[in-house]
């Protein structure tokens, strides 16, 4: 097997069992959300079939696309020839337009997710951004976690609102209002740790609101916070 096809072999395999990650966290119900990985290397994307329930998934079921969301039944590897892959009546999600416009445009990025969990949901919907009031923020996202414009599926006009949003924010994640969260991250689990954080801080913060007023951290504690978290903690 060449090495393009083991790497897409085992990126399907990731984004398969990834995509059990967010039902165990509750970030979606029935088909809704989704989760895509870059095959590193190469143009091309692994992203969840459009309409299949979480529950019959599998890595042969994953839709392969290049970077503008065209998916790829086969590649050609030469004195093998084209080695086809798939179900070719699956369509990818129907979000794939904005997935392929962040990798096109954040080539850092090696996973992107879209979900629509319940608390980070509700913040899109008022179009208001989660402040930075709790240490957990500062460590993940650097800062609040903003909204991105209003925009329907259909083109990248998604993808566009998150890079514009992200492009110059340390967070990982964006609330592209009236819609929901997108999350990206180095890799697919990256993005994927990305949306169960952020909707742990929404809800979080939700609650410490009907309580009073949360306190905000100051901008140097955070910077700090942040600083540690990302290149020291852990390593």
């Amino acid at each position: 097997m060449s090495t393009l096809l083991k790497a897409i072999a085992r990126v399907r395999s990731e984004v398969c069992e990834l995509h059990a990650e967010l039902t165990r966290y509750e970030l979606v119900v029935w088909t809704a959300g989704n989760v895509s990985g870059r095959i590193p290397g190469h143009d091309l994307m692994v992203i969840k079939p459009s309409g299949v329930s979480y529950d019959n998934l599998t890595p042969e079921l994953m839709v392969v696309t290049d970077l503008y969301g065209t998916p790829v039944r086969g590649i050609n590897t030469g004195s093998a020839g084209t080695v086809d892959w798939g179900n070719p009546d699956l369509s990818p999600s129907s979000d794939t337009a904005a997935h392929a416009y962040v990798y096109r445009h954040m080539p850092e990025v090696g996973g992107v997710v879209h979900t629509h969990s319940t608390y980070a949901t509700a913040w899109a919907a008022r179009g208001e951004e989660i402040p930075c009031v709790l240490t957990m923020m500062g460590d993940e996202f650097g800062g609040p976690i903003p909204v991105g414009p209003f925009a329907l599926i259909g083109d990248d006009s998604i993808g566009q609102g998150i890079v514009e949003t992200l492009k110059n924010s340390n967070s990982p994640a964006v609330l592209m209002q009236n819609h929901g969260p997108f999350t990206i991250g180095k890799s697919a689990r990256d993005a994927v740790k990305a949306a169960v954080m952020c909707e742990e801080v929404a809800r979080t913060v939700h609650i410490s609101r009907q309580l009073g007023e949360p306190l905000p951290i100051d901008q140097a504690k955070i910077e700090s916070l942040y600083d540690r978290y990302q290149n020291v903690y852990g390593r």
